[in-house]
């Protein structure tokens, strides 16, 4: 773990794996629900965690270095249900990398429990932990310049659902009428970080 001050009241902890990053986002959260901590603002990323509104960022630094991080903590919320239509246009070559029939994919992406580890890239979009590493897959060599809202994509170790139609690169496996983000709601996002996520198959 290494924590570097950025400006006058943040600091940036990088760690060695999302698992960490998960692990330490969440004790950081521990800490501040119970006094111990006063940060205004955590946000995770894939292998670091921004902490903004410290008082003291160099003091806390040297003391981060020294904690005890324990596992991540299983969420007791139930896990939000996402339906989804398995019509993506990459769904066939997915199924190729993978090396099972096209069929299988549905199965596959729908045996897993996701969890948020950070989200980024546009509102509402989360970047979506639960594949075994097997199914990773690249990103497009040539990124779409829109992909419609809703698209259900994969990239790497990550499971993510487009917000609003923009560009991307991401493997295109289905499609949901899942409202992602939605100013009048609160919170706005419907996935925020450390929410479980399980996907079902929609009839088509």
């Amino acid at each position: 773990m290494r924590a570097l001050p950025v400006g006058e009241h943040a600091l940036l902890v990088e760690v060695a794996s999302g698992a960490a990053a998960e692990a330490l986002h969440a004790e950081l959260l521990r800490r501040r629900a119970d006094g111990s901590l006063s940060v205004r603002e955590i946000v995770p990323a894939a292998r670091t965690v921004l902490l903004d509104g410290l008082d003291d960022p160099v003091r806390l630094a040297s003391r981060l270095t020294g904690w005890d991080i324990p596992p991540l903590p299983a969420r007791a919320e139930e896990a939000i249900e996402i339906s989804v239509r398995y019509d993506g246009p990459d769904l066939a070559d997915v199924a190729a990398r993978w090396g099972v029939p096209v069929r299988e994919v549905p199965e596959i992406h729908t045996a897993a429990e996701y969890r948020v580890a950070f989200c980024g890239f546009a509102p509402g979009f989360g970047y979506l932990t639960g594949l075994p590493s097997r199914y990773d897959v690249p990103r497009r060599a040539t990124p779409r310049t829109s992909v419609p809202a809703g698209s259900v994509a994969l990239a790497g170790p990550y499971t993510g659902v487009y917000p609003r139609s923009s560009p991307g690169g991401w493997q295109l496996i289905g499609t949901t009428d899942a409202v992602l983000w939605d100013h009048t709601r609160v919170p706005a996002a419907l996935l925020t970080p450390g929410t479980r996520v399980r996907f079902t198959a929609a009839a088509c």
